[in-house]
């Protein structure tokens, strides 16, 4: 039973991941960084799905899917990806154990008051960026993912 995929770096077809399929019902952490992805609109249904990591691809909408195909996700990296506005992070509210959610590099970073606006949002965040609403850090976070890489 595979309970941790990484797809890394894989080519998608049309936001397709070929073999990634209902078979994997025992996953809880999926990654498919930079693999050309244009939304999540073909993801399998992973009930057990704790952790999705979709950093550095082109999804800029549709994230509805999330809590009808994830619905027990906890943590979402969405880094580096097409998202511009609040309104479009609104379905992740059907995600009632989404504690963390990270979106740099996304346009939607730039906004006024993003930060405040998230977490307004999405009450059920602890963590956006690493970050909780008081800027703590969250204690498992990644030291790479701290803006080091920025430089």
């Amino acid at each position: 039973q595979v309970k941790e995929l990484v797809l890394d770096n894989c080519r998608s077809e049309d936001g397709k991941v070929a073999g990634l399929s209902s078979d994997f019902e025992n996953l809880e952490f999926l990654s498919m960084i930079n693999i050309n992805l244009l939304s999540v609109s073909n993801l399998p249904k992973l009930n057990k799905l704790r952790k999705l990591e979709l950093s550095d691809n082109r999804i800029s909408g549709g994230l509805e899917v999330l809590a009808e195909k994830t619905p027990n996700l906890t943590h979402l990296n969405l880094s580096g990806n097409k998202i511009k506005d609040i309104n479009t992070l609104e379905p992740l509210k059907k995600l009632p154990n989404l504690h963390s959610l990270d979106l740099f590099n996304c346009e939607v970073t730039m906004l006024i008051n993003y930060r405040e606006s998230v977490f307004a949002l999405l009450p059920q965040l602890t963590y956006l960026d690493g970050f909780d609403a008081d800027e703590q850090e969250a204690p498992d976070s990644d030291p790479e993912a701290d803006g080091d890489a920025l430089e």
